[in-house]
């Protein structure tokens, strides 16, 4: 009795894992750049003693959506869209390196190229940064460039 108990649980904590997992989902719908979990329920027999018909109810996580959402033009230069599998590398609070796919990006006041989240963007040689009087575009492939703004003497 004890076992039918145990593999009844089992299959409660998986099915309440796949419920947090579809609750992530749709919490972040409208999230710039998200990405849904992937996931599956399969079946693990059980070893031992006992009936051999005794299995496991498994949830299986196997990656990630990659698919191209609904691109959303905004009219503002420094928002970008990701096409394909590329990320946007950004520095955490503690300094470490995160990457996201949420491509609405401002200029904070010391020229810091950051996310609308605060996170610093980074590139080969750390945070992006434009020096003031400076245009930011950043191309279709990614490649960003920095023009100088024209100054008219009188």
């Amino acid at each position: 009795m004890d076992e039918m108990i145990y593999i009844a649980m089992t299959g409660a904590k998986q099915t309440e894992y796949a419920q947090a997992i579809n609750s992530n989902n749709l919490a972040n719908i409208s999230t710039t750049g998200f990405r849904a979990d992937l996931h599956s329920f399969s079946s693990v027999p059980i070893e031992g003693p006992g009936v051999d018909t005794r299995v496991n109810a498994v949830v299986d996580s196997y990656g990630t959506d990659m698919s191209q959402g609904p691109v959303v033009n905004t009219g503002r230069d420094l928002d970008i869209a990701i096409r394909g599998d590329g990320f946007i590398a950004v520095q955490t609070p503690d300094g470490g390196e995160a990457y996201t796919r949420a491509g609405n990006m401002t200029l904070e006041p010391g020229g810091l190229l950051s996310t609308a989240n605060g996170h610093l963007v980074i590139g080969s040689g750390g945070p992006l940064s434009v020096s003031p009087n400076n245009k930011l575009e950043i191309g279709r492939d990614g490649t960003i460039s920095v023009q100088p703004l024209g100054r008219v003497a009188i």
